[in-house]
């Protein structure tokens, strides 16, 4: 997988390529094991323990800083679908340190359930005493906010209309005070400037959240947010002005908040869009009972492992091909 290997026959090919080079390492007596025999055997591997293994892995391997961003985010893996059904294509929810770039943890969602069941199975696996934990509207759920004050970490959470008396009584409060602060130039902003793309963001938070009576429902909030953006693309102003509303366990300052609102799109840009892009992940079509996941969570260590390597300083597809080409630098990345 780290030599962008991307199915069960890529695998066996790759085995019959390298196999001096992998007796290093197993004997391989009988040689390399066909396609379907990795592939049986893969779908066997229990997701519970692969799950466990991973997280302990992280935990040795990679320290969290103090105040770190934890991104939590899922992404539906697009060609895990069954033929007889395309809507049943496993979805994934992963952590993602912001700082460090790694995968800290995946679980998958039960086909039966939804994401909001599979976040505390999730926190269950991750380390994060101190750290800021980012998730979007689908994980605004005061259990879940319980959950993390309880693992000694901060939330920051995107209300949406799944919450409308929170988010209503927080537009009361932040939507003066923007309007206040931008009168008298106390709006902290701060604008993005790439390709055919500009945007514009200003930031309220306040402190004051006693008068809130539906806070007293969530465990540890100090702060309530806003961002309001707007965007110009190729020249051309945007007429909507987009507003976000956050709920948050920390004292954060609007430029905090900012910065936190930020990194939390990091697991879209530097995880999910590289797996696409490096891996091919939404074109990969293992879909055997069990397999999937467990492929998801190969393509996470890989990620890590590629992440790690400093010394050839080009992009995940090139270090990919790299590794295809040179089992020296393969391994150089493998002991990362």
């Amino acid at each position: 997988v780290v030599s962008g290997c991307q199915g069960w026959e890529e695998i066996e090919d790759f085995g019959h390529d390298r196999l001096d080079w992998l007796r290093k390492y197993v004997l391989l007596e009988q040689g390399i094991p066909r396609h379907d025999t990795i592939a049986r055997v893969m779908s066997r591997i229990d997701m519970t323990q692969f799950q466990d293994s991973f997280s302990s892995w992280m935990k040795a391997c990679s320290k969290l800083t103090q105040g770190g961003v934890v991104a939590i985010d899922g992404k539906r893996l697009k060609g895990s679908f069954n033929q007889s059904d395309r809507r049943d294509a496993l979805y994934m929810i992963s952590a993602f340190a912001c700082e460090n770039g790694v995968v800290l943890a995946q679980c998958p969602v039960d086909k039966k359930s939804n994401e909001i069941k599979a976040l505390p199975e999730l926190l269950e696996l991750l380390e994060i005493k101190g750290c800021l934990v980012t998730i979007d509207a689908m994980g605004c759920q005061k259990s879940i906010a319980k959950k993390i004050v309880g693992k000694e970490a901060d939330y920051l959470l995107a209300v949406k209309a799944n919450h409308k008396r929170l988010l209503s009584q927080i537009e009361d409060v932040l939507l003066p005070e923007v309007a206040r602060q931008a009168s008298d130039g106390l709006l902290f902003n701060e604008a993005d400037y790439q390709k055919n793309r500009e945007e514009f963001r200003c930031c309220a938070v306040s402190h004051n959240v006693s008068g809130l009576s539906e806070t007293i429902h969530w465990e540890g909030v100090k702060t309530v947010g806003v961002i309001v953006s707007y965007r110009k693309e190729k020249g051309k102003l945007s007429n909507d002005l987009c507003y976000r509303y956050y709920i948050i366990s920390a004292n954060l300052t609007a430029e905090e908040l900012a910065r936190g609102a930020r990194q939390h799109w990091q697991i879209e840009n530097g995880l999910h869009w590289r797996l696409d892009v490096g891996f091919k992940e939404d074109e990969c079509r293992i879909r055997r009972e069990g397999a999937a996941p467990v492929f998801a969570g190969l393509r996470h260590i890989a990620f890590n492992q590629l992440k790690a390597e400093k010394n050839f300083s080009k992009g995940m597809p090139a270090k990919q091909k790299k590794a295809m080409r040179s089992t020296a630098y393969l391994e150089k990345v493998l002991n990362a």
